[in-house]
């Protein structure tokens, strides 16, 4: 069963501003800071797994509550440094993370709907194609390629989930 006009709720010309802004902003922002690692640079410095997270947290933790335990060949200034800008981007990671997922459900349920009035239209345009309605049976011809799989081709619902 179809259920058409999942995605009721539309954005305003302002809020699509207001996001292209605020992304603008974030980029800006990120542009003269972030390095832009080639494929075997991430290989190469992203090996820090979460056990060697745990190991960084507690050598930290060391630092700050027993500073006598502390190598001083470490510049503990840039450590701190590091690891706050590191938790920043983290927690901030997750929270794009969640953006990405609700514009992905937001375009997904306004990609269902479109595919849905296509599948309509197209339905629409085989009837009118029967009733030799000029201009229907080349649309018809035309939108066959893209229901290759069936016979005559039979528009049929794919399943998005």
């Amino acid at each position: 069963m179809a259920i058409n006009n999942l995605g009721v709720n539309h954005l305003t010309p302002q809020q699509k501003t207001d996001i292209d802004n605020a992304l603008s902003v974030i980029e800006n922002s990120l542009m003269g800071i972030t390095q832009n690692l080639s494929a075997e640079e991430r290989q190469k410095y992203g090996s820090v797994n979460e056990t060697n997270k745990l190991f960084v947290n507690k050598c930290r933790e060391y630092q700050q509550t027993q500073v006598n335990l502390s190598s001083p060949d470490v510049d503990w200034a840039e450590f701190e440094a590091d690891f706050q800008d590191r938790t920043f981007a983290d927690t901030r990671l997750d929270r794009l993370a969640t953006v990405t997922r609700m514009l992905s459900d937001f375009k997904i349920v306004h990609d269902y709907d479109n595919y849905q009035d296509a599948l309509i239209d197209y339905d629409y345009s085989k009837y009118k194609a029967g009733t030799k309605t000029p201009g229907f049976t080349e649309k018809v011809e035309e939108l066959k390629q893209f229901f290759p799989n069936t016979a005559g081709g039979s528009a049929k619902t794919v399943d998005n989930s």
